[in-house]
């Protein structure tokens, strides 16, 4: 959530971001009335509370006469001391609903408008001319196929939609990408992390995922737990509650874990193979930083993102989202997104956000610099989704023959392959 503080000062700005993202802008109207009553009722609850404890005092002292109207006056004071007080806490619980509501302030640089209003920053790497090479690329599921590498039939059967096998090569294909970028990671001087897949509410929350994204995500409710679409979310809440020293910091974690997501509202979206599906692996990093580096830090991540995909050797660009584009959590965010052949476009394969203090506010993490206590920063890069990632390697790195290249970062987490060849069936 944003400083209430920042509200007051500067409306205007609040309001201009709300419009950014397309969303409610009469919303921040609401907000400053809700906590205009959270503190005017505040302050009228002290007032009266003071009353009756300087009344409280008189009575005592009083005399017979004295005494009967002034304990019918403590008993006036009493009633309108509890109801004060329900006003107060009627009004401040109003105010938290509104600003769970509002979005993180977006960042004054990020280009204004809808999903294909982004940027484009920078393009690396070569997109292949397989005209010229004489053949026509397979997609990925095509050549999964003839690796006996991805079973999407059987996953259906088993699962339903959007459910898959992974199998032989490609299982140890998924090793190999996890493998790789863990070891990517901790050279970075990321911490390993294994983290949950199922997350408390105020977890879900307190990241953000239970507003506008709420029907993304998975909900056992006889267990009253949620199923996470990233690591992102068990790992922002490792520090909920507490303070930290500022010396700690940057604190940098790569979790591992299964994701799992509705994909809601894609239907008919990318059905053909596993691009877009409900449950895949995926390796997260996550900072927590001073507010102050965050920026800093976001380009930190995105370098390392990119380092990721150029060792994979494929052809990437980097585009700056839009503003209606970003989940509420992120003040800026960063996609990469690789060339997939026989799609002939560019698609998102990692991306990293700049929360700045919105989610360490709702999950109530700070640090300690000095006397000052207050809310730092945090910010999230995906380093490898797998399934994704395995559709950009097949199809980029594909031979006439359906053979695939294997890159050099990979092959040591191969048994020293070069290619994947196809299987006999």
């Amino acid at each position: 959530m944003i400083d209430l503080r920042l509200l007051r000062e500067d409306p205007d700005r609040v309001r201009a971001s709300q419009r950014a993202r397309g969303e409610d802008v009469a919303l921040v109207d609401s907000l400053l009335s809700a906590d205009e009553r959270r503190r005017s009722s505040g302050v009228r609850f002290d007032e009266l509370r003071a009353q009756q404890r300087q009344l409280g005092k008189l009575i005592p002292k009083a005399s017979e006469d004295e005494k009967a109207e002034l304990l019918k006056k403590a008993s006036q004071l009493a009633a309108d001391v509890k109801a004060a007080d329900a006003e107060r806490d009627a009004a401040a619980a109003e105010t938290q609903e509104l600003l769970a509501k509002l979005g993180n302030l977006v960042h004054p640089d990020v280009p204004v408008g809808g999903e294909e209003d982004f940027v484009t920053l920078e393009t690396h790497g070569e997109i292949r001319d397989f005209a010229a090479e004489g053949f026509e690329p397979k997609d990925h599921l095509e050549l999964g196929n003839l690796l006996g590498a991805i079973d999407v039939e059987r996953g259906a059967k088993v699962s339903g939609s959007r459910f898959y096998f992974l199998t032989g090569v490609g299982a140890l294909l998924e090793f190999a990408l996890v493998n790789a970028a863990i070891a990517q990671a901790t050279a970075a001087g990321f911490t390993p992390m294994l983290t949950p897949a199922l997350v408390r509410p105020e977890s879900m929350a307190g990241t953000g995922y239970l507003g506008q994204d709420a029907d993304g995500v998975y909900y056992l409710e006889k267990d009253n737990l949620y199923l996470v679409g990233t690591s992102e979310v068990a790992i922002a809440s490792y520090h909920r509650d507490e303070i930290l020293d500022a010396d700690q910091l940057p604190l940098r974690y790569a979790g591992f874990s299964p994701c799992f997501r509705r994909e809601a509202g894609s239907h008919g979206k990318d059905t053909r193979g596993i691009f877009r599906v409900h449950q895949f692996d995926k390796v997260e990093m996550f900072s927590f930083v001073d507010p102050a580096d965050s920026q800093a830090e976001h380009q930190r991540l995105l370098e390392w993102e990119k380092q990721w995909l150029t060792s994979l050797e494929l052809p990437f660009r980097v585009i700056d989202v839009a503003s209606g584009d970003l989940g509420s959590s992120a003040a800026r965010k960063f996609d990469c997104e690789a060339w997939i052949p026989t799609q002939g476009k560019y698609r998102e394969l990692t991306s990293t956000s700049d929360c700045g203090e919105f989610q360490a506010r709702r999950l109530s993490i700070r640090v300690r610099d000095g006397k000052q206590v207050k809310p730092l920063a945090t910010l999230n890069g995906t380093l490898c989704a797998v399934p994704r990632t395995i559709v950009a390697l097949l199809e980029n790195h594909q031979q006439a023959d359906g053979s695939v290249r294997v890159p050099e970062i990979l092959r040591p987490y191969l048994g020293g392959r070069e290619v994947l060849e196809p299987v006999a069936k």
